[in-house]
């Protein structure tokens, strides 16, 4: 119910100024004029980027920085996306690139949350402004250093790994790998401040030994006061010793006094008294002086190490800043792997062939070599819009969360015993994956944006809760995502133009300050968006006409809609329930229909769009399945009149043919997928069997090479022992015709007649013999010896005296025999 200041606007009775004056006045109504003023004061884009909910997006990106510097600067660089030049665009999107590559081949590199960015910037500041640095600000910088000392190395060896990297890498990691670190100066950090910030007592030796003076006097302190604690006679007035102000004393809490003198610091009914002894009093005068000296000499250490971090402040400044720059590059990197993004080609529009150099280090390629992308003006398919994909991950990511807790709930009862009703839990658990698993099955469902080159604006309809305005900001974000260097949610390939700007009239908001109704705030914010738009923006209109009279709201969209055909915009998309506005299409090539898909069956939208047709009414014909009564509906349908039911026939049927042609081409593309797969299946079983027969010529070649060498080895063996039992034989037939012509002597004796000649035969015989032993004797190395028993020269190759044995060489074979066994033919004759 509205307040009295209100309603009396309506009166009569008061002039229209104290009206306005009490409405004014209204707090409530103070609080939204504000922040409608405030609204309306932004410019056409700006507005836009906060109905596309830009801001969550960048919140989102920048979470995924490690550092709060790299947080910072990759808000504020997403919320410039509207001052970003196309060129600026493809060095972004080169960045993204590069850094996505960087992660799949140096992960671990990548990490940033290790880096104090906020103690280097005070360590820069402190130094810079002649101040001493503080133990954490210089652990903080030597970490700084050794990160990147290290991200060097890392960075070198993912080179390595492909040839293309270091074109991929040089504009994202050029000055990185170029600083210069300066190990020196880690290691002066690391000699005199440890891990948490304290100085080492190895910093200085003064250090230490004012250090070791303040252990002895606290030793000292503690001792005394225990010995009077001891000493007391009423113990129960006495707690324990307190550190006031550096100073060691004594708390009391009874009521009775003090057995030593002492100095009373603090006194309080609650709290007790604070009693400094008397006798403690010197020491802990010279306790305080120590500790002073402790400071000083903790200063000192720090002041030496202050001089040499300002001589390499320029370096530390230059390595922070790249840094940053290099977190900020990777967050939209791990933005785009985490929700899946795809690369964009991003083409300038009203351009025909602009070159575009990919950041894989390929050659310049141009637009019209891209013929799978060239008959579209924006082709995105199963595209998500972001923060529905992300509101969808994190509670996916939250119930798994609470099952593995719950889980090791009950693992940690059982470990330690603890009740536990099993029944329970285990139905707490099952509800959990029950939960996990609907929630698997309700995933986003994504869209997909097919545009015509000869598109120039897109109106799009069906019923409400259909899915139309989460179409108009999926392609806005989309849009500015690729604008802004982000890949995009949706699968390969993406082709989307660059926008100089992205304005969008979405929602109801009306104008209290300037009494404008939703109507009169969706014209004048339509109005800007008409006068600031070019030929290079995207616009997106929701339920454009909506708000007023049904005749002259179409009437005006359409206006508005062939204004903005005409030279409004390089693309315009629009949601309307207007029939009126799905006939500009057959009027003018400009435009196109899609409608959200509705299932008449379950009452509920599909969240698809259906291309190329306009959407039909579904009031009538969903009353019926409400169950109105008959009588009305068919009143209804009769107050619409034929032309009405014969053009929700014309589209029913133009779906079912969409939806046929839809269920073919899936079928088509399966298919072809089909034979596609068994196409390198067959591929790949040819080669198989190539390399098989290859592999098995090979082997049967090396088997009979090896039975060739071992045919050889076995003929040459058996030929050697042929020869050698042919010369055994031969040798075996001689000795035996020895044999036989000696017994042929025994039996037939010499004649008489013959005795002379036989007499003078054995004279020259033993004239032989004589000649035969002058030939006799040891052979040496070298001489042709006569081998009786081959009947056949030899070669004396090897004399063994001390067997009385040689090896000769007679062919081919190498035998071993008895010096009495040859004779000499050629020998060495002395004179």
């Amino acid at each position: 119910m509205l307040p009295l200041s209100v309603t009396v606007l309506t009166s009569p009775l008061l002039p229209s100024s104290t009206a306005a004056v009490r409405l004014r006045q209204h707090p409530l109504l103070r609080v939204r004029a504000r922040a409608a003023g405030a609204a309306s004061s932004q410019s056409p884009s700006a507005r836009s980027l906060r109905l596309l909910e830009w801001g969550k997006v960048c919140d989102a990106v920048a979470s995924f920085a490690g550092t709060a510097h790299g947080r910072n600067a990759t808000k504020k660089q997403l919320w410039e996306v509207e001052d970003v030049s196309y060129e600026q665009s493809q060095r972004l999107l080169q960045e993204t690139e590069a850094a996505v590559w960087l992660l799949d081949n140096a992960g671990g590199a990548m990490d940033f949350s290790g880096l104090d960015t906020v103690a280097i910037e005070s360590a820069i500041r402190c130094v810079s402004g002649g101040a001493v640095i503080k133990g954490l600000e210089a652990v903080a910088v030597a970490s700084l250093i050794m990160f990147v000392e290290s991200l060097q190395l890392d960075i070198k060896a993912a080179m390595k790994l492909d040839e293309g990297s270091h074109s991929r890498l040089t504009a994202l990691t050029e000055t990185i790998l170029d600083a210069v670190i300066s190990k020196s100066l880690v290691k002066s950090i690391q000699d005199i401040v440890d891990d948490d910030g304290s100085v080492k007592d190895t910093a200085s030796p003064e250090l230490r030994r004012y250090r070791e003076r303040v252990q002895i006097l606290e030793s000292r302190l503690y001792q005394l006061m225990d010995k009077l604690m001891r000493n007391a006679d009423n113990e129960a007035s006495l707690s324990e010793v307190c550190i006031v102000n550096g100073r060691c004393c004594i708390r009391t809490t009874g009521n009775k006094s003090s057995t030593f003198d002492g100095l009373l610091l603090s006194s309080g009914a609650g709290a007790g008294s604070m009693i400094e002894p008397i006798s403690a009093v010197p020491l802990n005068d010279e306790l305080q002086e120590a500790r002073a000296l402790v400071a000083k000499a903790e200063l000192d250490v720090l002041s030496k190490l202050t001089d040499k971090i300002l001589l390499e402040l320029d370096s530390i400044q230059s390595l922070l800043q790249e840094t940053i720059k290099l977190d900020k590059v990777t967050a939209r990197a791990k933005y785009s792997i985490t929700y899946d993004g795809t690369f964009p080609y991003l083409y300038l529009p009203n351009l025909e062939n602009e070159t575009v150099t990919s950041a894989t280090g390929g050659s310049p390629k141009e637009t019209s070599s891209r013929t799978h992308k060239k008959a579209w003006k924006l082709y995105m398919p199963n595209a998500y819009h972001p923060l529905l994909l992300q509101q969808y991950q994190e509670n996916l990511d939250r119930a798994k969360r609470d099952v593995a807790s719950a889980a090791a709930e009950v693992r940690r009862r059982r470990i330690y015993g603890q009740g536990i009703t099993e029944d329970q839990l285990a139905s707490d658990i099952e509800s959990m994956k029950l939960r996990v698993s609907q929630l698997e099955k309700d995933q986003p469902i994504p869209v997909d944006f097919m545009i015509a080159e000869e598109t120039t604006v897109l109106v799009i309809t069906g019923p409400n809760t259909g899915g139309k305005t989460i179409s108009l900001k999926t392609v806005g974000l989309a849009s500015l995502m690729a604008k802004i260097g982000l890949y995009i949610l949706a699968s390969e390939p993406v082709k989307i133009p660059w926008f100089n700007a992205v304005y969008a009239d979405i929602g109801d908001e009306q104008s209290l300050t300037q009494s404008l109704s939703t109507f009169s705030g969706h014209l004048k914010q339509i109005g800007a968006i008409r006068a600031e738009s070019t030929s290079e923006s995207l616009v997106l209109l929701d339920e454009v006409g909506a708000g007023t009279n049904p005749l002259e709201g179409a009437a005006l969209g359409m206006s508005l809609l062939e204004s903005f055909a005409e030279a409004g915009s390089f693309l315009t998309l629009a949601t309307t329930h207007h029939g009126e506005l799905k006939t500009l299409k057959y009027s003018n090539n400009s435009f196109e229909n899609a409608c959200v898909e509705f299932d008449e069956e379950n009452l509920k939208p599909t969240f698809k769009i259906l291309w190329g047709i306009p959407g039909r009414s579904n009031a009538i014909n969903i009353a019926e399945r409400l169950g109105l009564p008959s009588d009305i509906v068919e009143s209804a349908r009769g107050l619409l009149g034929t032309a009405g039911a014969e053009i929700n026939a014309l589209i029913t049927e133009m779906e079912r043919f969409k939806q046929d042609y839809q269920q073919h081409l899936q079928k088509a593309q399966h298919l072809l997928m089909q034979s596609k797969e068994l196409h390198n299946t067959l591929e790949l079983a040819q080669k198989n069997i190539v390399d098989h027969t290859s592999a098995q010529r090979k082997r049967r070649a090396r088997v009979i090479s090896e039975y060739a060498v071992m045919a050889r080895s076995i003929i040459r063996k058996k030929f050697q022992q042929f020869q050698e039992s042919a010369i055994a034989e031969r040798v075996r037939e001689e000795e035996k015709a020895v044999n036989n012509a000696k017994s042929e002597r025994v039996k037939d004796p010499v004649p008489a007649s013959t005795a002379a000649m036989a007499k003078t035969q054995n004279t020259d015989t033993n004239l032989g013999a004589a000649a035969d032993d002058e030939e006799d004797g040891i052979p040496e190395v070298g001489d042709s010896v006569y081998v009786p028993k081959l009947k056949n020269q030899a070669t004396v190759v090897k004399i063994d005296s001390s067997k009385n044995e040689l090896q000769v060489q007679a062919g081919m074979m190498k035998l071993k025999l008895k010096l009495q066994d040859v004779k000499v033919q050629k020998r060495k004759v002395s004179r």
